[in-house]
């Protein structure tokens, strides 16, 4: 037999090897079947890219309807309005606020309106040393008093930074602490935890007197 019948011989000899193991594959004689597990979708809330809420800043830097937020619309200009307190000194909050929870802070030391507003003009926001801010201008208004975490949202890690992160190469877009944090009770409720990654291998399926196994296929 020359070279050429030989190559040919050892090709055939391969052709009915795969068509056997193909065969063997198809009709499972072992009993066992392999297949790959159906990897369930992610919730969407860990993959949408709006933030947790829609604060009155955003609502008035994007031009939407902010006539909720004119404080004038209810209260008098030049004549700051008068706070009621509990015995235990926490805020009564007016009918016309029910909608605000006040929990800025442990043992009820923030939770005095004019802690952030300016009462002499409800329009602007006031810092401790009485620096005057705009509402959509209200993050170091924050920082005032949360130096640290200010500092880790200023270069940031803290926050939700969105665009070019080499900044010459586009715009960017750095939300602000209201952005997710409600100013009057800006504690986080505990989360989910976003499912681990997967492996996204096959499972064999083994039958066992009538019950069946799943085991990693490697």
């Amino acid at each position: 037999m020359n070279a050429a019948n030989k190559t040919a011989a050892a090709q055939g000899a391969l052709i009915l090897c795969f068509l056997a193991l193909a065969g063997y594959f198809v009709l499972n004689p072992g009993g066992n079947g392999v297949h790959v597990q159906e990897v369930p979708l992610v919730d969407v809330a860990f993959t949408n890219r709006a933030t947790a809420r829609m604060s009155a800043a955003e609502v008035i830097r994007t031009e939407g309807d902010a006539s909720g937020q004119d404080c004038y619309a209810c209260h008098e200009r030049d004549k700051p309005p008068k706070l009621k307190f509990n015995p235990d000194q926490s805020v009564v909050n007016a009918k016309e606020h029910m909608d605000i929870t006040m929990g800025h802070g442990s043992h009820n030391r923030n939770n005095n309106c004019f802690n952030c507003h300016n009462e002499t003009n409800l329009e602007l926001l006031q810092t401790r040393d009485g620096k005057e801010l705009k509402l959509v201008d209200s993050a170091p208004l924050c920082g005032s008093c949360h130096g640290p975490t200010y500092r880790d949202w200023e270069v940031g890690i803290h926050g939700r930074t969105s665009g070019y992160w080499k900044r010459d190469a586009g715009p960017f877009e750095r939300q602000i602490c209201v952005s997710c944090h409600d100013p009057h009770s800006p504690k986080f409720r505990p989360w989910k935890p976003a499912p681990g990654p997967h492996s996204m291998r096959s499972v064999a399926v083994q039958a066992d007197s009538g019950h069946s196994t799943t085991t990693p296929h490697l």
